[in-house]
């Protein structure tokens, strides 16, 4: 693959959500910055925006105000979701609940590589990739005729560094841009269009790292847990550390939800591509939950 190929192309996307994502990204810089909760009239001054140019663009993103926004991003308000909204995963598990929330509820469909595949670095496997606009930026996805398999936000990170990211993972297979192909699930998966009931992922990982995995699809939108619990949940309450690490190699960030471990003190702990990205999503979804 050429790095022209590496470049994002006109394909099926609304460019109106990288920009809103832009503001807000902007925007959350300019709050963790502060010592004092800013308000909306320094907000939009900071970002060069008139009051209600920048108001109608963070509420659309958002769903709330700027000043309803800031409660999310702090560390106070992830102590509340500890507190109010933590999911021990056991009984998710137990009772066949799979949460209330749209995004999760497209993904109870999924199966996964076997390990023998998954070792042989996707050799005569065919993935077909594209770029898309989602709410958190630009993305590149790749997916097999079973689902998606993976996902790079390039926000942070640039685009060629997140396809880099994903043809690292399986160094033997084909890989074949076709947004087309892609363009249902991902629409469904980001909850643009409902083309679909269902977006299907196909998860491609060691048997340890999958079961990390469903463990985070078991969470509901809106909901956190620990690394503690997920360790607890898949029956290996000793490998918190390896549960950590299976949470980082996560393919599909975001659609598999790793934005939604803290650490047991309620602090954010890491995130593939930064904090800010973490406390955007975290902040995306609490907004969205309590509108229902």
């Amino acid at each position: 693959m050429t790095q022209a190929q590496t470049q994002r192309r006109d394909g099926p996307h609304d460019p109106s959500q990288s920009y809103h994502y832009g503001v807000i990204a902007r925007a959350i810089e300019l709050i963790d910055a502060s010592e004092a909760p800013l308000g909306l009239e320094a907000l939009a001054s900071e970002m060069g925006m008139s009051v209600a140019h920048f108001q109608r663009v963070f509420s659309n993103w958002a769903g709330v105000s700027p000043k309803r926004y800031q409660q999310y991003l702090t560390l106070g308000h992830a102590k509340t979701l500890l507190r109010e909204r933590f999911t021990t995963l056991e009984a998710a598990h137990s009772t066949g609940l799979s949460g209330t929330g749209r995004l999760h509820d497209l993904f109870v469909r999924w199966e996964a590589m076997s390990p023998g595949e998954y070792a042989a670095g996707g050799a005569g496997l065919e993935i077909f990739w594209g770029w898309f606009e989602t709410p958190f930026g630009a993305a590149v996805v790749m997916g097999t005729d079973k689902g998606i398999c993976g996902l790079s936000l390039a926000a942070e990170t640039g685009e060629e560094a997140a396809m880099a990211e994903l043809l690292a993972r399986w160094p033997a297979a084909t890989f074949t841009e076709d947004p087309m192909r892609l363009r249902p699930w991902v629409l469904t998966a980001f909850g643009m269009e409902g083309t679909l009931d269902r977006a299907p992922l196909y998860l491609i990982g060691a048997p340890f790292q999958i079961k990390v995995w469903e463990a985070l699809l078991a969470l509901p939108e809106g909901a956190v847990t620990t690394y503690g619990a997920i360790a607890q949940a898949i029956g290996n309450p000793r490998a918190v550390r390896a549960v950590g690490t299976a949470v980082g190699r996560n393919p599909i960030g975001y659609l598999i939800p790793c934005h939604r471990v803290l650490r047991k003190s309620g602090e954010l702990g890491g995130y593939h591509w930064g904090l800010p990205m973490k406390r955007a999503m975290l902040g995306y979804e609490a907004a969205r939950t309590d509108a229902l």
